[in-house]
């Protein structure tokens, strides 16, 4: 059977520095059953694959040359489909944030300004993983990361953003107990 595909090409999103995750969340919601979506992105976007299995569709990948992906998002994956949501993406992800008034001071500060997707959310969940559970981590980035909260919440932590500039966003972290662990 051939899907459908509605074409989305977030690089010039990505190259002017901002964040691609509310516009393909808005196309897969506007995507009429059967269809799927092609996106073409500067990098290859793995944290948003298992969001989108989460959502329902299964996914192929494709180097188109310097540096340029294409993704091909199309329904069939194992999980349910959910149903579009009527919330915008950014107030759901602000929605889901902690009040961080009592936790302790952050003990390790990342910088990822400046630093291309995915390598900040990659760079970011590593730092996490090496945390004792209550420590909090203070990450810093050019854009809001949205695919980052969903992943973090998956794994138990909080999180807490506060926008400090135009291009500044400050995200505490409060790591969880790792499973298995004693604590």
């Amino acid at each position: 059977m051939t899907v459908s595909l509605q074409t989305l090409d977030v690089r010039p999103i990505l190259k002017a520095g901002g964040e691609p995750f509310p516009e393909i969340m808005n196309a897969i919601a506007a995507l009429e059953s059967g269809q799927g979506l092609r996106v073409l992105a500067t990098f290859k976007p793995v944290p948003l694959f298992s969001i989108m299995q989460k959502k329902g569709y299964a996914h192929s990948e494709k180097e188109l040359g310097g540096g340029d992906w294409e993704i091909v998002f199309e329904p069939g994956a194992k999980a349910p489909v959910a149903a579009p949501s009527t919330q915008p993406v950014a107030a759901a992800a602000k929605s889901e944030q902690d009040d961080a008034s009592g936790w302790p001071a952050p003990s390790r500060s990342l910088d990822n300004r400046g630093l291309m997707p995915p390598e900040p959310m990659v760079i970011t969940l590593e730092a996490i993983e090496s945390m004792a559970a209550g420590e909090v981590l203070e990450a810093w980035f050019d854009r809001d990361p949205l695919l980052l909260y969903p992943e973090l919440r998956t794994r138990g932590h909080q999180t807490d953003c506060e926008k400090r500039g135009p291009s500044e966003y400050r995200v505490l972290i409060r790591c969880a107990a790792r499973p298995g662990s004693a604590s």
